[in-house]
């Protein structure tokens, strides 16, 4: 059969360009055995905290992490694909590397498989996440050598967002979670709308609608996931460090900001037609996006 060959100033399919890219990228056997074998070390030899769930597989532990009712950690769920995107991006630059194998990277392994051992001991399946994707990041050393790592540092970053955080987080959770009830407490009024507050929670004098500032409301699922985009548009849209940083960093404020926004839309609604309209508005999908917009419109 004759092989299809792409026009002068036609652009290859994406199934041509990955076979292509595929075809380019060296040791690729070499690195999937190990990668194959790495994983299987997680499946089988990765959790130690049977009390939480019934597995060995620190994957499934992760999952059931991510899978929570609260959505806190959800966004785990999606950052393997991220980075398969931007390695993607990056594809050209990657392939373009003198790549080969690289010994020294086995010191990254060692330390990572003693990290997992730590982990496994002491029933911190968080140290073992660390230590799964520090193991594969020094893999792809191994197989294409330092230079690929460098090039490749930023994406493998973006792992750090796996590690499930809210069940852990309240100590920073609570703190925020009083800074909006007390901001929206100290801006309803400025508005028109005569709001009390007792710790974290928000009323009205005639208790027709009352609101808890709940740990998903305090902003840290809007910072971990506007920190993430930021990241991402920072390295992908800038050079100099210093405003790749100021973009990272304002996503905290950015966060709170819009949570308050938030919040206060919450309260509104339910100043105007009662506690029913002020669930809609804190139930409905779309105006649940506010955290996001403010951040989108400075970026």
């Amino acid at each position: 059969m004759a092989e299809v060959q792409n026009s002068p100033g036609q652009t290859p399919g994406f199934t041509t360009e990955l076979l292509d890219c595929w075809k380019q990228l060296p040791n690729k056997a070499f690195f999937l055995i190990l990668l194959a074998a790495w994983c299987l070390l997680f499946q089988f030899l990765g959790n130690a905290t049977f009390g939480y769930i019934n597995s060995s597989s620190l994957f499934m532990w992760m999952a059931n992490a991510y899978d929570k009712g609260d959505r806190s950690d959800e966004y785990g769920f999606l950052i393997p694909f991220v980075v398969l995107v931007l390695f993607w991006w990056k594809r050209k630059e990657l392939l373009a590397l003198p790549n080969r194998t690289w010994s020294p990277a086995l010191l990254l392994i060692v330390f990572a498989l003693a990290l997992h051992i730590a982990g496994y001991i002491v029933q911190q399946p968080r140290i073992s996440i660390v230590a799964l994707f520090v193991g594969i990041y020094a893999l792809t050393g191994l197989a294409w050598g330092p230079k690929w790592m460098m090039a490749s540092f930023f994406p493998f970053f973006l792992f750090t967002f796996c590690l499930p955080l809210s069940s852990i987080a309240e100590p920073v959770t609570f703190p925020m979670r009083l800074l909006v009830s007390k901001t929206v407490a100290g801006v309803a009024p400025m508005l028109g709308v005569n709001v009390q507050r007792e710790g974290t929670q928000l009323f009205n004098t005639l208790h027709t609608y009352q609101y808890e500032v709940a740990a998903a409301c305090s902003g840290l699922r809007s910072v971990i996931a506007i920190f993430c985009i930021s990241t991402i548009y920072a390295f992908v849209n800038f050079e100099q460090y210093w405003k790749r940083g100021v973009l990272v960093l304002s996503a905290i404020p950015l966060a709170l900001l819009s949570n308050v926004i938030r919040m206060l839309c919450i309260i509104i609604a339910a100043e105007i037609s009662g506690q029913e309209a002020g669930n809609f508005v804190h139930e409905n999908w779309l105006i649940s996006l506010l955290p996001y917009i403010p951040p989108s419109l400075a970026s």
